[in-house]
């Protein structure tokens, strides 16, 4: 009998692999998910801009603060000046339309990423995570082919029109929501949210002031009701949603979550984005059925014929391969960067390194008071300073419990006297922070001198660790 070489084990094993991984990727969907989650996403994306415009968000937060917080690399972005701003919104809400309508989509779509990415960098004090979301999510609708169907751009051009799209870019958008939700499960697992039960606590505490079951809501059981099922939902959402047999029950979990969300939180777009967005882990032809369930009730074709992994995709072709590079290369940078708080000594939630863009979401309650003391040696005179008297309140808020900001201010007070003639001044702050309920302590040394401290990357020896314990009383 004759035997097969070993060595050809591998190689047979490889090519399986590789035509695997190539009909995951490249295999034909419907394109009707795609169309789905291009008006859903240009809509929301015109409604934010219409609260903007509507609630003066535009000036309250971009026109009227004299003071603006950079993230590291980007202290160049600021602005516009005078009705500027304006037009940038309009811009933006433009954009967002032509989206949601598929009109001229290869040019609205890169608009509508640096409009709003140009504005989530404006100011450090704005930063949410949806924001942050909103900002992957708009680059990567660049490079998707949402336009060739159901849109202006296929009636004024037949020939782009497409019923079906490669299966990565369903996964890509899968993936791209779904990394928020692990990661923000990853994150509830420390001491505070697990053992403590807060800040979920401290939030459910107002509606224990609403008769006639207001009480309930401080009973243990339902608060870790709250902490256990939102743990367990971040973790698990994203894989019972891709396994049929469950996905209806993870759907239903997941749509009260963000219910929840939306009347506990004030969270603006983020629940009714990450609502829409279930639809991604259903099948990619789930709109057309149900459009054709409204127009053609007794239509059943199917749009993308059967194939075999086979037969779609015998083997990766070099723009395939590019295209596949590059895939991993954004998702490897996706389930990195958000681990880099690691790197960092202490807690994040309180020394706040490596915090942004790192989906902690709603983990924290923090309260701070900061006053700083300007001093010029040469002539001796002291200048005790209040945030208040510079900032707005949200700015007030934020800069006082983040310690990059805090450095941020000290250098903007030093560059004010240094322009009113004072050289060598020094600025130091004190900073009582309360995390999650606890007693107040220092959050940096007050004998620093902030304006001889540089924003960096490296961990800040200047932030003074958290030792105030969260204790059974504080947390109950």
């Amino acid at each position: 009998m004759q035997t097969v070489p070993t060595q050809q084990v591998p190689t047979t094993a490889k090519a399986s692999l590789l035509q695997r991984l190539c009909g995951a990727l490249f295999t034909p969907v419907d394109i009707s998910f795609l169309v789905a989650f291009r008006i859903l996403f240009g809509g929301i994306m015109l409604w934010e801009v219409y609260r903007y415009f509507t609630h003066g968000w535009i000036a309250r937060y971009f026109v009227e603060p004299a003071v603006t917080f950079s993230y590291y690399g980007f202290s160049w972005v600021k602005p516009w000046p005078a009705r500027g701003m304006y037009i940038h919104f309009f811009v933006l809400g433009l954009a967002a339309a032509c989206v949601m309508l598929g009109f001229v989509y290869r040019i609205a779509a890169p608009i509508l990423f640096l409009t709003f990415t140009y504005s989530f960098l404006l100011d450090q004090t704005r930063y949410l995570n949806h924001f942050y979301l909103v900002c992957l999510i708009s680059f990567l609708m660049c490079f998707l082919p949402a336009e060739r169907a159901f849109s202006v751009d296929v009636l004024l051009r037949r020939k782009i029109r497409s019923d079906v799209v490669p299966a990565w870019t369903l996964w890509l958008l899968r993936a791209q929501v779904g990394i928020p939700y692990f990661y923000g499960g990853i994150a509830k697992l420390n001491s505070d949210w697990i053992h403590g039960g807060e800040p979920m606590r401290s939030w459910l505490r107002p509606f224990t002031r609403i008769p006639p079951l207001g009480h309930v809501f401080a009973a243990d059981w339902v608060v870790y009701s709250f902490v256990i099922g939102g743990l367990l939902l971040d973790l698990l959402v994203v894989p019972l949603l891709l396994w049929r047999r469950t996905r209806l029950f993870a759907f239903v979990a997941a749509v009260l979550f963000n219910l929840t969300n939306a009347v506990i939180f004030d969270i603006g777009i983020f629940p009714w984005m990450m609502l829409g967005s279930l639809m991604l882990f259903f099948s990619p032809d789930l709109p057309r059925r149900i459009a054709r369930s409204f127009l053609d009730p007794e239509s059943s074709q199917a749009t993308v014929p059967s194939t075999t992994l086979a037969q779609t995709c015998p083997s990766l072709t070099g723009s395939q391969k590019i295209v596949a590079a590059l895939l991993a290369a954004y998702l490897a940078f996706q389930f990195i960067f958000p681990l880099r708080h690691y790197l960092y000594p202490g807690d994040v939630s309180w020394t706040e390194e490596g915090h942004n863009f790192s989906w902690h979401m709603k983990l924290r309650t923090k309260g701070g008071e900061a006053v700083f003391t300007v001093t010029h040696p040469p002539s001796g005179k002291i200048w005790t300073i209040k945030p208040q008297d510079y900032l707005k309140s949200h700015q007030v808020t934020k800069m006082s419990t983040k310690p990059e900001l805090i450095l941020q201010f000290g250098h903007y007070l030093a560059d004010e006297k240094r322009r009113e003639g004072y050289d060598n001044v020094e600025v130091r702050a004190h900073v009582m922070v309360s995390l999650n309920g606890r007693q107040p302590q220092l959050l940096i040394d007050p004998n620093v001198d902030l304006a001889k401290e540089q924003v960096s990357l490296l961990p800040a020896r200047w932030i003074v660790p958290l030792t105030t314990p969260l204790t059974s009383r504080q947390a109950k």
